[in-house]
């Protein structure tokens, strides 16, 4: 059985490295045609492959169940086409030990695309962001920037707090910063702006170039209503956010691992944000390597079948359009429970689950009666 896995094993990981290899080229070469749009004024073409090249271990991540699959398929249907997997088969591989020894497979590219994901990527796509705004003097968090929501407990009150950051630059710096305070009745107190600022690991903003208004003693008895500004060089503002919860709002979903984003979900949640499409993705990020299962899965009934069924390049074909249908469905099924306010969770297992079932019919039928 040792010669058997070794067989299976290595011409199914040669398969999927050099499917995963062609896929990755052709990605390179989009984003890097994309990014040649970006040249100048400072924003080189070396600029614009090194911002490609730390892009690759986040297409990885997306594509190693689709190369999983088609790889698969291609090492199966050739091994079945050279009677190679028919001789196996006479030989004493049933279908339960076949599925077995793939299933073991399987799970050694889920534990890789784990590890892709979760480490390399983020690591990977933060760099690349960092690349760019080194390039093009910072970058910007959205149309409106990124909004954050904090509390805390002061003598006079509860006091409520909006931060909005419009940009951030390479050295971590976040560029006009907007600080909004409210009572515990929703009435604003104060507002700091500041031109740039930056967040200590204990959560002190360090903020230079601030203006500080003030509307406090606006009801306060004995006072007229009055607004008053104040600028400052200087002004640290303590708050109960960490850095990295800031980090998070600042940066892409993508530079977020799996643990990060169940601590940003978490903050969200405590300050009564929006979190489902942080939580689509979170539960997306834990469950998307058991896909590799799923196509492995998928792949196995392909061995199955004659070769007067089709050649290997039409059984290839049919693995690419699998492919493409579950990417598709994927993405389909995360906009619609986000539109639909559909449980996280289910959201992210459903298209894997019919996935499963799918392989799971064909195999079964295939080995029964064909």
């Amino acid at each position: 059985m040792r010669t058997v896995r070794r067989l299976l094993y290595r011409d199914i990981v040669s398969s999927v490295f050099f499917v995963a290899l062609a896929f990755l080229s052709l990605f390179f070469f989009i984003d890097f045609v994309d990014e040649l749009a970006d040249v100048g004024k400072g924003y080189t073409a070396f600029h614009a492959a090194l911002h490609s090249i730390l892009e690759l271990p986040g297409h990885l991540y997306e594509l190693v169940p689709i190369a999983v699959l088609i790889g698969t398929i291609y090492a199966l249907s050739r091994m079945a086409q050279s009677s190679e997997f028919t001789i196996l088969r006479t030989g004493g591989l049933a279908p339960g030990r076949a599925l077995t020894l793939l299933a073991g497979l399987g799970v050694a590219f889920a534990v890789m695309t784990f590890v892709v994901g979760d480490y390399v990527a983020p690591l990977s796509e933060r760099a690349a962001t960092l690349v760019q705004s080194r390039a093009k003097g910072g970058f910007s968090v959205g149309g409106s920037g990124a909004w954050l929501k904090d509390k805390t407990m002061t003598p006079q009150g509860e006091r409520s707090y909006s931060i909005n950051v419009e940009r951030a630059n390479s050295g971590g710096e976040l560029l006009n910063v907007r600080v909004f305070e409210f009572d515990q009745n929703g009435r604003l107190l104060r507002r700091i702006g500041a031109a740039s600022g930056i967040v200590s690991k204990d959560g002190v903003w360090s903020l230079a170039n601030v203006t500080l208004t003030d509307w406090s003693t606006i009801d306060t008895p004995g006072f007229q209503p009055s607004v008053t500004e104040e600028k400052r060089a200087t002004y640290d503002w303590a708050s109960s956010l960490p850095a990295s919860v800031v980090a998070a709002a600042v940066l892409s979903e993508k530079s977020m691992s799996t643990l990060e984003l169940f601590r940003y979900i978490n903050h969200l949640a405590d300050n009564e944000q929006a979190a489902q499409r942080y939580e689509i993705r979170f539960w997306k990020r834990a469950l998307y390597p058991l896909a590799c299962l799923v196509m492995i899965g998928l792949a196995l009934p392909f061995a199955y079948l004659h070769s007067r069924a089709g050649g290997v390049s039409l059984k290839v074909f049919g693995g690419i359009m699998l492919g493409i249908s579950f990417v598709l469905l994927n993405n389909v099924a995360q906009h619609l429970g986000l539109l639909r306010g559909w449980t996280p969770w289910i959201v992210a297992a459903t298209p894997s689950l019919l996935y499963l079932l799918l392989s799971m019919a064909a195999f079964s039928w295939l080995v029964r009666y064909r």
